[in-house]
């Protein structure tokens, strides 16, 4: 048994950076989990809606970083017409995240009937861009839809927009069902998917009670965990790395309605080799966290030359917390996913 492991750096394909003082302290954060490609989620406030709104967020995430490949989203809205997509495609921007309305932290934006945007889909594929989709459909009662089912309720719609627009690349983000995985297998190979860490770890007892567990879409059944271990663990090239790390302030975590997000940034590669080594899966790691995503969004492989990460076998005891920069409230810091609790590895230098 190894006691060193050397990765690529790794390829987050879902992420969320926030604004002011909360990007400020994540941003550089990146590197220190042992990712060096990452996708930016758009959900900010106000929302990414338009090329230049995106591009001039690129321009600030990369003064705090200026290693890190920053891949950048717009946030679909009636703003999105066909032109500008093609004017976000000409400047760069890959791709365009979709939020059922009310779903998900800064979601008020989002869609209510996706046939008002096939004309914006059309031009997305026309052009070569990524339809990232977080996969639920609203709450509602009265259609028997909550949050545990709303994942697998959606799974119809991904369907017909993949029936619809065949050569679209669609992304359906942070599954968390045995059925979200068996409709992505069943889907050509223009359908991937992203898992995040955290639902590989836990399932609804883990985060019942538990507010820094608590995320949209919620881990669900051990079952649907079990799910997810086994795709991963199979090595299927269409499921890879897409965190959804998503900080918020502890008071934003610890109030009356916890705000829905799980915070993995700074640990991200040791959590995923210390999980992959659980399920006797080593050896698929460097996949999921670079080669498959990679290869679906069509960025360059990564090469011998290409520079290395190397991972010690050496505890690694996760903070109780990270203050945020500009802070001058004792509550203003960010609690990590499993924080205090110990890892089995960590990064020893990126060479």
């Amino acid at each position: 048994m190894s006691d060193s492991l050397s990765l690529p750096w790794a390829s987050d394909f879902h992420c969320h950076l926030r604004q002011g003082d909360m990007m400020d302290t994540v941003v550089p954060m990146v590197e220190q989990g042992g990712v060096r490609t990452v996708l930016a989620m758009p959900n900010l406030t106000p929302p990414l809606t338009t090329t230049q709104m995106a591009v001039d967020y690129g321009t600030a995430l990369q003064k705090l970083a200026p290693s890190v490949h920053f891949i950048l989203t717009l946030y679909l809205s009636p703003d999105l017409t066909p032109e500008e997509v093609a004017k976000a495609a000409a400047a760069g921007i890959t791709a365009v995240k979709v939020y059922p309305s009310g779903v998900t932290t800064n979601s008020d934006w989002g869609v209510l009937d996706f046939k008002v945007y096939y004309p914006t889909f059309q031009a997305m594929q026309d052009h070569n861009m990524v339809l990232c989709l977080h996969g639920e459909c609203p709450s509602d009662a009265k259609k028997g839809i909550c949050i545990l089912n709303a994942e697998e309720r959606f799974l119809a719609t991904l369907r017909e927009l993949h029936q619809e627009f065949p050569r679209l690349r669609i992304v359906l983000e942070h599954a968390t069902t045995k059925a979200a995985v068996d409709c992505v297998k069943s889907l050509g190979d223009t359908v991937a998917c992203t898992i995040t860490a955290h639902h590989l770890f836990i399932t609804i007892d883990d985060w019942a009670g538990q507010p820094h567990h608590f995320c949209k879409p919620v881990a669900k059944y051990p079952s649907d965990r079990d799910a997810l271990q086994d795709v991963v663990r199979s090595g299927h090239p269409r499921f890879f790395l897409g965190s959804d790390s998503a900080p918020h302030p502890r008071r934003s975590k610890q109030g009356e309605r916890p705000a829905a997000g799980v915070f993995t940034t700074p640990i991200l590669v040791p959590l995923m080799a210390t999980l992959f080594e659980r399920l006797g899966c080593l050896d698929k790691l460097e996949a999921f966290i670079s080669t498959f995503g990679r290869a679906f969004y069509q960025l360059p492989a990564v090469s011998s030359s290409d520079p290395r990460l190397v991972l010690k076998r050496k505890v690694l005891e996760i903070p109780e917390s990270y203050t945020i920069n500009g802070s001058t409230q004792e509550a203003d810091v960010v609690v990590p996913f499993m924080a205090k609790q110990e890892l089995a590895w960590q990064i020893y230098n990126g060479c």
